[in-house]
């Protein structure tokens, strides 16, 4: 039984280093103290992929009195939660290649940078012109302005070995 509680404890004290590191990376004042805005990039940096509303609500659990800032002692009890309890895990590769095929109608293993943009600033949770540049610069071929997304799907994507 005490070996078990050591277990866990070791569980628990490995995961409040992941969060501590990934939460310090946003802390630019060293004062334990980050701007809400950074806290969907913090929890993806943890291999969580929550949906906007849900990031929404968790900065609405954790936010010091709507500053639009987040203290470590009200993040971390909150983001030990989800990790433990493993609340925003990624969506499977093999889903994710399925909507890129469905986008594909002609079956040509890449998407036109236009044709992308199209489908995710209209649909779904869209996302804005910056978002859109800093994806479409990040992973589109520059001369063909087109994406392979099988090669996307392997940067994006997270193997939990299941």
């Amino acid at each position: 039984m005490a070996e078990n509680k050591q277990s866990a404890e070791v569980v628990v004290s490995d995961v409040h280093k992941k969060i501590r590191a990934a939460f310090e990376v946003f802390d630019y004042e060293l004062n334990n103290t980050v701007d809400a805005r950074e806290i969907g990039t913090i929890i993806c940096s943890l291999g969580c992929f929550p949906s906007q509303a849900d990031i929404h609500d968790f900065i609405a659990e954790v936010e010091e009195d709507q500053t639009g800032y987040v203290h470590l002692d009200k993040f971390l009890p909150a983001m030990t939660k989800v990790l433990l309890e493993n609340k925003f895990p990624p969506t499977p590769e093999d889903r994710v290649l399925q909507a890129f095929e469905v986008l594909d109608k002609d079956n040509k293993g890449y998407l036109e940078a236009e044709e992308l943009t199209k489908y995710l600033t209209q649909e779904g949770e869209v996302f804005n012109q910056k978002e859109m540049d800093e994806m479409l610069f990040a992973f589109s071929d520059p001369e063909k302005n087109i994406i392979h997304y099988k090669d996307l799907i392997c940067q994006l994507t997270f193997d939990t070995g299941k």
